[in-house]
């Protein structure tokens, strides 16, 4: 199994509204595409200087699924949220391998 992680710091003026749109819109939207099993949201537990991190893990049965969700979904999905929350946000990606 595989951990598809990505770690969002969003700037706090938009943050209740970005938490609303991930669990009501963006999470649903990937889980519909079929590639991933599982989904959770976590708050990072650290003091930021600016804004507040989440970590958003989507799991997926292996890298052949994940890899073809990159191919053919994240791209439209990614600019849902760059053009919902352009300039108000970072995020990385990182894979998990569950052992």
């Amino acid at each position: 199994m595989i951990i598809y992680n990505v770690t969002v710091n969003i700037e706090n003026d938009v943050r209740e509204e970005w938490l609303k749109w991930m669990r009501e819109n963006h999470i649903p939207d990937v889980m519909a595409t079929g590639y991933f099993l599982d989904n959770k949201i976590c708050k990072v537990l650290v003091d930021e200087e600016q804004g507040t991190t989440y970590s958003i893990q989507y799991t997926c049965k292996n890298m052949d699924d994940l890899k073809k969700y990159q191919q053919l979904e994240a791209p439209r999905l990614q600019k849902d949220v760059t053009d919902r929350y352009a300039n108000k946000f970072v995020a990385f990606r990182t894979l998990l391998e569950v052992l």
